[in-house]
């Protein structure tokens, strides 16, 4: 039994937190040449004999044998030419073809081709395996999906798949940026788990510490891989893959997102809507998050050198917010912020009591010198200039981003805060 199935076990015994944390996850097989079992897998598992199959023409290619290994089933296809944004329009046209029959679905690829087969299985509530092909990101497992819908990114409630393959002979062979991809969003969890814990101490939001602590050690343990990150090495890449995916399960467990991202997501999200209407192509999700997490740590560390803060209630300029949205964003943004902000939840003097808390807090991250380097090993893009952004719009970015999703994070409270 895989790494990945004992911990789901663990887990479902029981957790000091309270909750009960279930995923639909029930197969996990991560091997050397497991591309020509699919097919058995997936009997076992229950799948039914009608089986639409996703991809793209690239990730398809990656994958031979898979569609020998289907023999005994009777297989539609929709194959895109590449999908590098998982829109809405995608998530509707696979609903079109499994609605109201006996189909269930077969994503091969990673998080552009999985999103949306999440979201449309979730809703037509079909049988979906993902079969990964590149170590690339963290949400094979994920219980949302990030999809661009009129031109604005927000994460829906998805559906964690009921099987996961991935084969390490494919998954070593993947190109090294879709791998150090990989390895730049792993890192981005140190700034996600801080922001859920301190969104825990002042506002109370759910938080878990044994997810938290098992997201440090897997992340930890990763950064000891740095050297190894892009090489083409069978053992190494199904590694990274498990790494991802555990945090992955850690999403499906919590139902949403906050064990895998935070404050530096949001930045990269809102980059990717602001350049989508200018027909500028986003970058791969993890080399983005790599550079806003490293951002988001400089930022972070420097405030913890704080020994006490003054707090103030926020003030926004939102004619400014939703100039910066555009006509298309700016309701959606108007909506996540009425009636009330996240941080009207935040009590300023509080925030100022509390904020030694918040410094233990912050000061669990890892050095910067730590992760900058690791990341460097990995072959990740660490400024903005390599990730082919103006300054300018990274910092309007930086700014403006914590308006576009209703969650509590150490950047959102910036205009709280008087150092």
């Amino acid at each position: 039994m895989s790494e990945i199935m004992n911990i789901i076990k663990d887990f479902a015994k029981g957790c000091p937190c309270g909750v009960e944390h279930t995923t639909t996850v029930r197969d996990v097989v991560i091997e050397s040449g497991v591309v020509t079992r699919v097919g058995e897998i997936l009997k076992k598992n229950g799948f039914t004999k009608k089986l639409l199959l996703v991809a793209d023409k690239n990730t398809l290619k990656a994958s031979e044998g898979i569609i020998e290994s289907l023999e005994d089933f009777d297989i539609e296809y929709k194959i895109y030419d590449d999908i590098r944004v998982a829109e809405m329009k995608h998530v509707c046209e696979i609903e079109a073809l499994i609605s109201g029959r006996e189909i269930s679905v077969l994503s091969v690829g990673t998080g552009s081709v999985n999103d949306p087969c999440r979201l449309a299985c979730a809703r037509q509530n079909k049988l979906l395996c993902i079969f990964g092909t590149a170590p690339s990101m963290d949400g094979f497992a994920s219980y949302s999906s990030p999809i661009v819908a009129n031109g604005f990114k927000a994460s829906y409630d998805a559906k964690s798949p009921e099987v996961i393959i991935a084969d390490t002979k494919i998954l070593a062979k993947a190109p090294a940026y879709l791998k150090s991809a990989g390895f730049g969003d792993m890192i981005a969890k140190f700034i996600g788990i801080c922001d859920w814990e301190i969104a825990h101490v002042l506002i109370g939001e759910y938080y878990c510490p044994r997810i938290s602590e098992y997201v440090r050690k897997t992340v930890t343990e990763l950064l000891e891989m740095a050297d190894t990150v892009t090489v083409e090495n069978e053992e190494t890449a199904g590694k990274i893959f498990e790494q991802l995916l555990k945090t992955g399960i850690f999403m499906s467990f919590t139902k949403n997102s906050r064990p895998a991202s935070g404050s530096e997501h949001i930045i990269a999200h809102l980059l990717e809507c602001l350049e989508l209407p200018k027909g500028i192509i986003p970058n791969y999700h993890g080399e983005d998050v790599g550079v806003c997490t490293l951002t988001m740590l400089k930022y972070y560390k420097e405030l913890a050198k704080h020994e006490s803060i003054k707090a103030k209630r926020e003030i926004v300029d939102w004619d400014e917010v939703y100039e910066v949205y555009g006509e298309e964003m700016a309701p959606d943004v108007e909506k996540l912020n009425s009636p009330t902000t996240v941080t009207d939840l935040v009590d300023p003097a509080d925030l100022e009591n509390k904020w030694q808390t918040i410094r233990e807090i912050i000061n669990k991250l890892p050095d910067y010198d730590k992760c900058y380097d690791a990341m460097k090993r990995a072959g990740c893009k660490t400024t903005v200039e390599e990730i082919g952004k103006e300054q300018e719009l990274f910092d309007t970015c930086i700014e403006f981003s914590p308006f576009m999703r209703r969650r509590l994070t150490l950047l959102r409270m910036k205009k709280m805060i008087e150092l």
